[in-house]
C-alpha cells in the first residue's frame, strides 16, 4: 500500500514539473553551477532547486526561465534588472540590504574538510589554529571564514591563513596533494566534489561549523509584489503537501523545515 502510495505521490510530482505555463507572468531565474543543489546538464539548468522552482512556478501559473552565470556577472544581472530572482544563495546581512528571501529550500552546513590522514575531528576554532584553509570566494563561504578569523584573533587563537580558491573544486584538490591543511566548504557541495574528483579517499569532512539555509533572493527594486506573493503562496503549498520533500530528497538532499502556514 505503502509503495502504491508513494507511486501515485511520485506521478503528482512529474506532473508539476512537466507541465507548461502559458501567461502574461513571467520570471528569469539565474544561478550559478552550484552542484548538487543546481547545475548545467546537457544545455539546460537542472537539479533539486531548479525542479522545485519549477513546480512551484507550475502551480502559480508563472512561466520561470533559468540560466546560468558566473557569480560575478549573475549579481550583475540582477543588479540592473536584466533577471528577476537568484538561486541557489545563502543569507548575510550584505544581501539582505539588497536582497528580499523566499521561504528556505535547502537545510544544509559549513564545515572543514581536512586530509585523511589529519584525525581533527573539529569541535571549536582552536581545533584549527594556524591553519591554512582554502575556500571558494567570492563567496558566502568566503564570507564566514573571514569571520572566523576574526573571532580567533579577538579570542587570542592563532588565527587561520585564509586562502581564496576560484572554485571549490581546486582546494580540495589541493588539500589532497598535502598543500593546503584545511578546505570550509559546503558539506554537500564538498562531498560531491571529493567523489566527482575521485579524492574521497583522500580528504575527508572533519565536522560542522555552522548550519544554514539556501533560498531563492529577489531583488528589493522587483516591483510586482502582487507576482511575489503568489509565487511565495504555492512554494508553501508545495511544503504543506509534501511536494518540497519529494524533490529533494531524491537527490540525497535535506529539504528546510519551514512555517508553511
Amino acid at each position: 500500500m505503502k509503495s502504491k502510495a508513494r507511486s501515485i505521490f511520485g506521478a503528482i510530482v512529474f506532473s508539476l514539473l512537466s507541465m507548461s505555463v502559458t501567461g502574461d507572468d513571467k520570471l528569469r531565474f539565474i544561478t550559478l553551477e552550484f552542484a548538487p543543489f543546481i547545475y548545467g546538464e546537457n544545455l539546460q539548468v537542472s537539479g533539486p532547486a531548479r525542479d522545485f522552482i519549477q513546480a512551484v512556478c507550475t502551480k502559480a501559473e508563472i512561466e520561470c526561465t533559468y540560466d546560468l552565470y558566473p557569480w560575478r556577472r549573475a549579481q550583475e544581472l540582477i543588479r540592473d534588472g536584466s533577471a528577476d530572482g537568484m538561486m541557489v544563495i545563502g543569507r548575510n546581512q550584505k544581501r539582505e540590504s539588497w536582497l528580499r528571501f523566499s521561504p528556505p529550500l535547502f537545510r544544509t552546513e559549513y564545515g572543514f574538510f581536512v586530509n585523511a590522514d589529519n584525525p581533527l575531528e573539529f569541535k571549536q576554532l582552536s581545533d584549527i589554529a594556524g591553519y591554512r584553509v582554502g575556500v571558494f570566494s567570492p563567496s558566502n563561504t568566503a564570507t564566514q571564514l573571514a569571520k572566523i578569523h576574526a573571532q580567533m584573533a579577538d579570542q587570542g587563537i592563532e588565527p587561520i591563513i585564509i586562502e581564496e580558491r576560484f572554485d571549490d573544486a581546486s582546494g580540495l584538490r589541493k588539500l589532497a596533494g598535502g598543500r593546503l591543511d584545511a578546505v570550509y566548504s559546503n558539506r554537500d557541495r564538498g562531498s560531491m566534489i571529493l567523489n566527482a574528483e575521485k579524492i574521497n579517499g583522500k580528504v575527508r569532512y572533519a565536522g560542522q561549523h555552522q548550519g544554514l539555509f539556501y533560498y531563492t533572493g529577489f531583488p528589493k527594486t522587483f516591483f510586482d509584489q502582487d507576482l511575489l506573493d503568489r509565487f511565495e503562496s504555492s512554494w508553501k503549498a508545495l511544503y504543506r503537501d509534501g511536494v518540497a520533500n519529494e524533490i529533494i530528497e531524491s537527490y540525497g538532499l535535506e529539504a528546510a523545515a519551514i512555517d508553511a502556514n
